[in-house]
């Protein structure tokens, strides 16, 4: 995930989305040492305090832990991790349903678009069974 920050909310926030996201993609798979503050600080264009502290709210959400002379390395709960992801899937269907609503589909329309919709669209964004119709 590319560091792309807006002005919406704190820079660290923002920061510790894309190494979470990293995280529960499997970009830092369990147990793995993540890069330095200073790597990841330079990595995305940010004042090291300000990735810090990004690593410090990780580690208080039990995704990263400091171990003294290693750095921080991630989480070996592959449990959290899954609950994680299952967590994020929600909110981006949540946000998907919401966003069908706003045009106008009823809830059946869009409970039926997220079941048939197959995960392979073609380039004009309709999926196979889209144009066998």
């Amino acid at each position: 995930m590319p560091w792309r920050f807006q002005s919406d909310s704190p820079i660290y926030l923002q920061a510790a989305e894309v190494i979470r996201l990293r995280i529960l993609t499997g970009e830092y798979p369990p147990g793995s040492h993540v890069p330095s503050v200073r790597d990841l600080a330079q990595e995305a264009a940010v004042n090291p305090n300000t990735m810090q502290r990004a690593l410090s709210l990780l580690e208080e959400q039990g995704l990263l832990y400091t171990q003294r002379t290693a750095g921080r390395t991630v989480t070996e709960s592959e449990e959290l991790i899954r609950y994680l992801r299952l967590k994020q899937a929600r909110s981006y269907v949540t946000d998907c349903r919401q966003q069908l609503a706003r045009l106008g589909f009823s809830p059946e329309e869009i409970q039926t678009m997220l079941r048939d919709w197959n995960t392979k669209s073609a380039p004009d964004g309709e999926t196979d069974n889209d144009k066998k119709e």
